[in-house]
């Protein structure tokens, strides 16, 4: 994403040393309207001025400052003049960075914690209770600083340099778990950096249109399609940008959701006018699948088969140079892209990291740094039919993550219909939607029988899993807390209803620890 040639906004930086939330911090600060990009703690001076920061936050990270090869802070961020955030990790690197002392605590702190503020007046005024993750505290500031709060375990919970503008809390603003932490992020963004809230979804679509005109020129491009939220608000960025030189690819894999091959066709070709090329390719994906169960290679069988075929049909249209497609921010993240961050591999998501080296064609992905809720906004500004930008979130390798261990046409079949019945109940129920509460929700089949009782005889069939989660971001997300009736009348009508099942378990893990999806 070159930000440089097109953005036009006050921005903020933020450097990674390795936490957990560091993306979430930039979903706080995007809320600010504010936008921000995410850097290794180690970039290049020139990469990260390149988005001309109005200010820097550091993140935490799991390092002690004081330990061997631990990350230490960029000079050109304290040469640089600019305002600073530091969090958790951030805030013991800028202590220890300006000569003040570091050590570990006697007592550490991890989960709930209250601070008491020190000094009236400043962004702590509205936080009370907060996140702790640490085992390091404060015990002398350097030269310059107050001490702005402090909690039981840490006499030093946040301090400030208000003559430089440097700033720094030991907890955790960016999570849910500190209610009213994002007023921290918004205050610094606004009021100490000076940034001007104007990224929104009106300016992202702008930009987008700019960015996507620039780097395709007169080329034709293939977008490849599957009906979800984020495949289908790229299309139409794409389309709004080049009009008539994309062709939407829309490849039925078989690994598909119940009736979503007709609902994706009739879609962009009565909806939104786009030229659609819809292409059966079930049997040379479950071919590709046979005997195949570990989730890594199965994604990577998906990538790739997806990538032929198009550069198949590619030629049939005249080899257009440029291939489209809804890679949005969490799929960067849990791929560990390398260009982004120094995270640990969660899984390859087909979109990113499962795509073949040789590829013929070009990526277009303009979804590539936005959020899954700033996607649905794009798409509801762009006018997409509300169906469609809140439908449920689906992985691009489809129900093959979703099957564990082989994937079969049988096995599918078994899984499609449980998964309908799931969803069916949870829209009677008033839980599918904008606003309903359940931002993701599906069935898990696995490969593990169990004894059943059906009709006097003994069964020996599968385990099928349900899974509903609520989420702002789907960089973590908590189990819905349905209603037992609910569960009830779902593995009733499962294990009623669909042959092969005759178990149904209920995923109460949030994430993380667990992912959203299973594989």
């Amino acid at each position: 994403m070159n930000v440089k040639t097109v953005f036009m906004h006050t921005s903020l930086a933020i450097l990674d040393f390795g936490s957990q939330y560091a993306q979430l911090i930039a979903r706080r600060v995007r809320e600010a309207h504010v936008y921000c990009e995410l850097f290794p703690w180690d970039s290049a001076a020139e990469k990260v001025f390149a988005i001309q920061p109005r200010g820097f936050i550091l993140s935490g990270g799991p390092a002690s400052v004081y330990a061997e090869a631990a990350p230490t802070l960029p000079g050109y961020v304290i040469d640089s003049g600019l305002p600073i955030l530091g969090i958790c990790y951030g805030m013991q690197l800028l202590v220890h960075t300006l000569g003040g002392q570091v050590d570990p605590s006697a007592e550490r702190e991890y989960g709930p914690a209250e601070i008491q503020p020190l000094v009236p007046g400043t962004m702590l005024d509205v936080i009370s209770k907060v996140w702790m993750s640490h085992g390091d505290r404060i015990t002398k500031m350097p030269q310059g600083f107050v001490a702005l709060a402090k909690s039981g375990n840490s006499p030093i919970a946040a301090i400030g340099d208000f003559k430089r503008r440097y700033f720094a809390v030991q907890f955790h603003p960016e999570v849910h778990h500190t209610p009213n932490g994002a007023e921290v992020l918004k205050h610094f963004a606004l009021e100490v950096c000076g940034c001007t809230p104007d990224w929104t979804p009106a300016s992202i679509i702008e930009e987008s249109v700019m960015r996507i005109r620039q780097q395709v020129g007169e080329e034709r491009v293939l977008a490849a399609v599957s009906g979800g939220v984020d495949s289908s608000v790229a299309a139409a960025l794409v389309h709004k940008a080049i009009g008539d030189q994309q062709v939407a690819v829309f490849v039925n894999t078989g690994l598909l959701r119940q009736g979503e091959p007709e609902q994706v066709v009739k879609t962009f070709r009565q909806q939104m006018g786009v030229e659609l090329v819809a292409v059966d390719a079930a049997t040379e994906f479950f071919a590709a699948l046979k005997g195949v169960t570990e989730p890594e290679r199965k994604r990577r069988i998906v990538g790739e088969k997806f990538i032929r075929i198009f550069e198949r049909e590619a030629k049939k249209l005249g080899e257009p140079g440029f291939l489209v497609q809804g890679t949005i921010y969490p799929d960067v993240v849990e791929s560990a892209a390398p260009d982004r961050n120094k995270a640990a591999r969660i899984k390859s998501h087909h979109n990113v990291g499962g795509l073949p080296e040789d590829m013929e064609m070009a990526l277009v992905e303009p979804l590539r740094y936005l959020f899954k809720d700033e996607v649905r906004a794009v798409g509801e500004a762009l006018g997409l039919p509300e169906s469609m930008v809140w439908r449920q979130p689906f992985p691009g390798p489809g129900l093959t993550v979703r099957c564990l261990g082989e994937v079969t046409p049988a096995r599918v079949a078994v899984l499609r219909l449980a998964d309908a019945i799931f969803t069916e109940e949870l829209g009677a129920a008033g839980l599918l939607g904008k606003g309903a509460g359940t931002s993701q929700a599906f069935a898990v089949l696995l490969p593990v029988s169990s004894v059943g009782v059906m009709g006097d005889e003994r069964t020996y069939q599968e385990v099928c899993a349900i899974r509903a989660v609520v989420t702002d971001d789907f960089m973590t997300a908590d189990w819905v807390r349905l209603p037992y009736d609910l569960l009830a009348r779902v593995a009733n009508r499962i294990v009623n209803e669909v042959h092969g099942i005759n178990r149904v378990v209920y995923d109460i893990t949030s994430k993380p620890p667990a992912t959203i999806e299973w594989e």
